[in-house]
């Protein structure tokens, strides 16, 4: 066995270590542990965004806003009230229109001409009669009033003034809306030679047999003899909201020719707004009067957004602003033309 020297025993031997400092080891011994900590010391919570404050009337976004709400208001109230609010409106106007109707037939005031029984020119949205459609294709039943105007066609089909009333001798003329306000003309121009159209007015029901269809600028029916009736439908054509023109759709009498009375006005006192595919521009003052509505909302929505918080201000703004851009779209449907 090899003897170790002095030398090498002193090399191998392990090196002593350093002691700690006494206060070194007191911090360690008294260390809490993770789980003792407070909750906000064990999570340190993260940077949080910090939100802007609301814009004030002076700056440029705020009227940005402003603008963004009210286009919003008025489209979304166009679109309310082309697919529900006009229908309900004109459901409840041939409710009302029928009920009208029904009085003055049972009490033979219905006007049968120009004139009333009283010798007044009759008023425009005045019933005078009502129209009947049956095909395989669609049904309609329709009170159509006297007036051809864009507020008057807002009740139903319309009677133009200037022209006999429908199964008098002569050419009787009626239009109606192809979309808007329950579109009761949106499918008259499925109509074919040979389908039936009925009309009931003061003087009895009328029977018209369909003829033909045509467009602007096409050939005329044959004019009428002495002592024969027609009646002539006219619509927007194209595809709905976006007319192309008008299309007339002709139809003879075949039923007994009821005797008409003597004109008091020809075709030349009519308005620009009776024709068709006319804008009435009475309708000017109530669009004006519901958009400053509509404005005034907006604004006071966007005053009220900076105080209160958001979701405060949209459930009591949605509702308003809904109403009146369906008002604000009703009164400038008759600023578009009347047989949309």
């Amino acid at each position: 066995m090899t003897n170790l020297t002095e030398t090498e025993l002193d090399d191998s031997a392990p090196e002593p270590q350093p002691e700690a400092p006494a206060a070194t080891s007191r911090a360690l011994t008294k260390a809490p542990r993770a789980s003792a900590l407070p909750f906000w010391l064990r999570n340190p919570p993260k940077n949080r965004r910090v939100r802007k404050p609301a814009p004030a009337p002076g700056e440029l976004r705020w009227w940005v806003a402003v603008v963004w709400l009210l286009v919003s208001a008025i489209l979304l109230g166009f679109v309310a009230h082309v697919a529900l609010v006009g229908s309900l409106q004109h459901a409840r106007s041939q409710y009302t229109l029928y009920q009208e109707l029904r009085t003055s037939l049972a009490l033979a005031t219905s006007p049968l001409g120009q004139l009333d029984v009283n010798g007044v020119l009759v008023p425009d949205g005045t019933p005078i009669g009502v129209i009947t459609i049956e095909t395989g294709d669609f049904t309609l039943n329709e009170v159509f009033v006297q007036g051809t105007t864009g507020g008057a066609l807002t009740q139903g089909p319309g009677h133009r003034r200037d022209t006999v009333m429908p199964g008098q001798n002569g050419t009787s003329v009626i239009m109606g809306r192809q979309a808007t306000y329950g579109g009761p003309f949106g499918y008259v121009s499925s109509l074919r030679p040979g389908d039936v159209i009925t009309v009931t007015t003061g003087q009895g029901e009328s029977r018209f047999e369909v003829i033909g269809l045509r467009r602007e600028g096409e050939l005329l029916p044959q004019p009428l003899k002495d002592g024969e009736g027609r009646l002539e439908l006219i619509t927007a054509d194209g595809s709905p909201l976006f007319p192309t023109g008008a299309i007339h759709v002709d139809a003879n009498l075949v039923s007994e020719v009821f005797e008409s009375p003597s004109p008091v006005f020809t075709k030349e006192v009519l308005s620009a707004a009776e024709f068709p595919m006319a804008a009435d521009p009475d309708g000017l003052l109530p669009t004006l009067f519901w958009s400053q509505l509509l404005l005034g909302a907006v604004v006071g929505l966007r005053w009220v957004r900076s105080r209160w918080g958001m979701w405060q201000t949209w459930i009591i703004s949605i509702p308003v602003l809904l109403a009146l851009g369906a008002a604000t779209a009703s009164a400038a449907m008759t600023l578009l033309p009347n047989l949309l």
